[in-house]
C-alpha cells in the first residue's frame, strides 16, 4: 500500500487552474536522513498578473505519519473498514507582498482576512519593520500564512479535493492585490 502525494499534488495544482491561478514554479524536496518531503509550488490569480502578490504553497510530508497510516492500512486489509481520521499532512498558503511603506492597520487586516479565510483557512497575519541605513525611511514587511490540515485517510479514499480552501485562498489573493499598490 503507498499514499500517492505526488498525485496528490498534480491535482492541486490541476485544481488551481481550474479557479483561475496561474501556476509558475513547482519543486519537490526530499531530505535523505529522515526522509521527510516538501512539495512547494508558486502560483497567482490570473487577474493579479502584473502586481506585485504572490501565493506560495508548500506541502510538509512527515513521514511518521503516512508510515503509520501504511502500517494501519495493511493491519485493517481484510476489515474494509475506514481508518480513524489522526494522520495529518500541514499545507502552507504563504502570501508575499513587497515591502510597504504606507502598510495598513495590521488588527484591521488580520480581521479583514479572517473573515475571509473563515474556519476553513485560519489565516496568520505577522510584520516586521526594517530598518535602512540612517535616513531611509522603515520599511514593512507583511507575513501572511494560512495553513489547512490535509486528512491522509481523505487523500487515500479520493475525497480531498481542496476547492473551498482553493477558493478561500483566491479571494485573499484578490483581497490583497486590490490594496496592495495603495500599501507599497
Amino acid at each position: 500500500m503507498s499514499i500517492d502525494i505526488a498525485g496528490f499534488i498534480h491535482n492541486v495544482k490541476e485544481h488551481a487552474i481550474k479557479h483561475s491561478f496561474h501556476i509558475h514554479d513547482e519543486r519537490h524536496f526530499v531530505e535523505t536522513y529522515s526522509l521527510r518531503q516538501s512539495w512547494e509550488v508558486d502560483l497567482h490569480p490570473a487577474e493579479s498578473c502584473n502586481l506585485p502578490i504572490d501565493l506560495h504553497l508548500s506541502l510538509d510530508v512527515e513521514p511518521r505519519a503516512v508510515l503509520a497510516l501504511i502500517d494501519r492500512l495493511e493491519e485493517m486489509e481484510e476489515d474494509f473498514e475506514e481508518p480513524e481520521d489522526i494522520y495529518q499532512l500541514h499545507m502552507y498558503f504563504n502570501w508575499s507582498v513587497p515591502p510597504l511603506t504606507n502598510p495598513p492597520d495590521l488588527l484591521v487586516l488580520a480581521t479583514d482576512l479572517a473573515g475571509i479565510g473563515d474556519m476553513s483557512l485560519p489565516i496568520e497575519v505577522q510584520a516586521i519593520d526594517s530598518y535602512a541605513p540612517l535616513g531611509s525611511d522603515t520599511q514593512r514587511r507583511l507575513m501572511i500564512t494560512g495553513t489547512v490540515h490535509i486528512s491522509l485517510v481523505d487523500l487515500v479514499m479520493g475525497r480531498e479535493q481542496m476547492c473551498d480552501t482553493l477558493d478561500l485562498a483566491k479571494e485573499v489573493s484578490v483581497y490583497l492585490a486590490d490594496r496592495v499598490e495603495a500599501w507599497a
